[in-house]
């Protein structure tokens, strides 16, 4: 399994079209199985799929893409209220798995390799070592903030940039306009 996720670019257009998907496949289900991975049938289809919320900052709630291993849209999910219980049950789970943000409170380090950029920070929960790929840069977020997916695909938060202390805004400075 390709453990990057790739970052696709929505528009409504294709939010409408995508959304056409599910409203021709009514009996799509949801349930989480014992060997932990989120699993969605539509029709008479059946695969592991991850979530993806198409709009994490502004719309968490909605729109979530189910991704199979392919990373290839299986179905979506316009309004989770829509499910049934069960399957809501399960998708609420796999969003709290997903959503799992670790906000930065300090960057030491910032150290670059031939492929590889090595960052040790502070967070909220304790230090952390992470790594992103090279031309993997911070991503601004509505509403400001930096927004930084290592190589496992675990998120990382930067709420305020301008509110880090000096140091720390020299390290990101880089990487930032």
């Amino acid at each position: 399994m390709n453990l990057e996720r790739r970052t696709e670019t929505r528009t409504p257009e294709k939010v409408k079209k995508a959304d056409h998907r599910l409203a021709t496949h009514p009996s799509l289900h949801l349930q989480r199985r014992v060997d932990g991975q989120l699993w969605a049938t539509k029709g008479e289809q059946t695969r592991p799929v991850w979530v993806c919320r198409c709009f994490p900052w502004s719309d968490p709630g909605t729109q979530i893409s189910l991704r199979d291993e392919e990373e290839d849209e299986f179905a979506l999910v316009s309004d989770p209220s829509k499910l049934d219980s069960g399957s809501r049950e399960a998708l609420e789970l796999a969003l709290v798995e997903a959503g799992f943000v670790l906000e930065i409170l300090r960057v030491d380090e910032c150290e670059e390799e031939v492929e590889i950029r090595t960052w040790k920070v502070q967070t909220r929960q304790g230090e952390r070592r992470f790594q992103t790929r090279r031309d993997d840069w911070p991503l601004p977020i509505p509403g400001g903030g930096l927004l930084i997916r290592d190589v496992a695909g675990d998120l990382f938060l930067v709420r305020e940039p301008d509110e880090l202390d000096r140091h720390s805004r020299g390290l990101l400075w880089a990487f930032v306009d």
